[in-house]
């Protein structure tokens, strides 16, 4: 027996979290993207610098920063200039924890 219990919400739930929902599917679809995924993954709960990430992921720094300014300007990501260098770390702690689950599900060594 699993230990997941799935709530079902009734049409007036679902319509009094249309925010709710409107947000979650607008950060996933943000996180769906392979590379951003990749960078998620990297970053973890630590915070890193975008030349450590390019040096993890392994394509331009450009790129990156592309894909980490939309992981931003959608709430996933919060980052912080400290000289030249700029850092990311995932902005919340519900993120944190969607990541960490897409890690069991789809990480572990098979």
């Amino acid at each position: 027996m699993s230990d997941h219990s799935f709530v079902t919400l009734s049409h007036e739930d679902l319509m009094a979290r249309e925010e709710d929902i409107e947000q979650a599917s607008r950060s996933l679809k943000a996180m769906s993207h392979p590379l951003r995924l990749k960078i998620l993954c990297v970053l973890g709960n630590q915070e890193q610098s975008v030349q450590h990430i390019v040096g993890c992921v392994g394509t331009s720094q450009s790129n990156i920063s592309q894909h980490l300014a939309i992981l931003r300007d959608k709430g996933i990501l919060k980052s912080r200039k400290d000289a030249n260098r700029v850092f990311y770390k995932v902005g919340d702690a519900g993120t944190l924890k969607l990541i960490e689950m897409m890690q069991q599900v789809f990480c572990s060594a098979h």
